[in-house]
């Protein structure tokens, strides 16, 4: 049989810190004792403190600030964070944003049924989701928030779905959908200069607030079925102009310091 390798003192001390924090024990913000009182607390040497804090610098989980001042402050995973690291790798596989969108197409009508599964989506979902519409119908004349209004009831359907594991992984697809896209609604608004939104746009964003209103309505009457319609039918017709742009274009991470979000 293989002898399995048995892990470093590193190792070992990282895995401990890496539970407290993961555990709640350790907060955004905390700092860690000093190496010294982590040298005395688990017995081994300083080098193998030193390589235990590289561990989890690497990870994210702390920055260690050098000085008279010095130590190791925690950070929390994140999922802005989350997000970067699986941009990256797509990245690094030169995945295009078609793919992404192509897996939010399969994905996110998932999360409207799970949303219309919910026992509570009358104090969770649905309001979150109406709203972010209300906000939606006051914004007509400008189309840069309102299709940041728009993105962000697609991103509000996802967090409000109820599975956590859902919300992790597709949320952080949004998010890097939402980085490129914003582009091309940027370069839109840019190009509109300022001008009055045409009759004819107009009549778009009113077809997408409609569009979402009929989701709102099946996710409250917790009817799945015709939800993953409706979030299907919507994908296909809103994101072709976005996709039309971007669909060539290789995930690229540094978009992601474009967005303002929370928790970044």
């Amino acid at each position: 049989m293989r002898q399995l390798r048995q892990p470093r003192l590193a190792e070992i001390v990282a895995a401990k810190l890496r539970d407290e924090i993961l555990a709640g024990r350790l907060t955004e913000g905390d700092s860690l004792p000093r190496q010294e009182h982590l040298f005395t607390e688990f017995r081994v040497s300083l080098p193998a403190v030193r390589e235990a804090m590289r561990i989890l610098e690497t990870e994210g989980l702390i920055s260690v600030r050098r000085g008279n001042v010095g130590g190791a402050v925690v950070h929390l995973p994140t999922p802005m964070r989350i997000a970067r690291t699986i941009s990256m790798v797509l990245q690094t596989r030169q995945t295009t944003m078609a793919d992404v969108s192509g897996a939010l197409m399969h994905l996110e009508p998932s999360c409207a049924a799970l949303c219309a599964a919910r026992p509570d989506r009358m104090q969770t979902t649905v309001p979150a989701l109406r709203g972010v519409i209300e906000q939606q119908k006051e914004s007509y004349d400008d189309p840069a928030q309102f299709a940041a209004l728009a993105r962000r009831f697609h991103e509000t359907l996802v967090e409000t779905c109820g599975n956590e594991t859902m919300i992790v992984i597709i949320g952080s697809l949004e998010t890097i959908w939402t980085a490129h896209e914003s582009t091309v609604w940027s370069e839109a608004t840019l190009k509109e200069n300022d001008e009055p939104t045409s009759p004819t746009a107009r009549k778009s964003l009113h077809a997408a607030v409609r569009d979402h209103e009929k989701l709102v309505d099946a996710i409250e009457a917790g009817d799945e079925a015709r939800a993953v319609r409706l979030a299907t039918a919507h994908l296909a017709a809103t994101r072709t102009s976005s996709l039309d742009t971007v669909k060539g274009d290789v995930v690229n991470t540094n978009l992601l310091d474009t967005l303002d979000l929370n928790g970044g």
